[in-house]
């Protein structure tokens, strides 16, 4: 009789597991740059992606778990007197990983294509 409650435990023990949201974190990302980690999300929250402008200028990015309470709504970081030091727009989703990772930036495919493909011609003519 244990083993069976036992067995009963361990599958729902994997059940509840397998339910906890996963999300892309990055804590701020300027531009296009955004290094991110995955997060598991607590009971009640959703993965978002925050995107915003700091002085008015420039672009800023955040992502990972947010109470849903607080998803889809615009957050201002004020500094003295009322001057805003950034604003930003947090969107929310419910699928694991829909905050997606950022891509490359363009800039940096460029260099990097160019360095792949020479390293690929030279290590040729070496081995030929």
């Amino acid at each position: 009789m244990s083993r069976i409650i036992l067995g009963i435990f361990a599958v729902g023990l994997l059940f509840a597991v397998g339910q906890a949201l996963q999300c892309y974190k990055c804590d701020f990302g300027i531009g296009s740059l955004c290094i991110t980690t995955k997060e598991t999300c607590k009971e009640g929250e959703q993965c978002y992606s925050g995107e915003g402008k700091a002085a008015h200028v420039v672009p800023i990015k955040t992502k990972g778990c947010l109470p849903i309470a607080e998803c889809n709504k615009v957050t201002d970081l004020p500094l003295i007197d009322n001057a805003t030091i950034y604003t930003i727009e947090k969107t929310c989703c419910s699928e694991d990983l829909c905050n997606s990772a950022p891509n490359l930036p363009a800039p940096v495919l460029l260099p990097l294509t160019m360095a792949t493909l020479s390293a690929s011609l030279l290590m040729s003519r070496t081995l030929v």
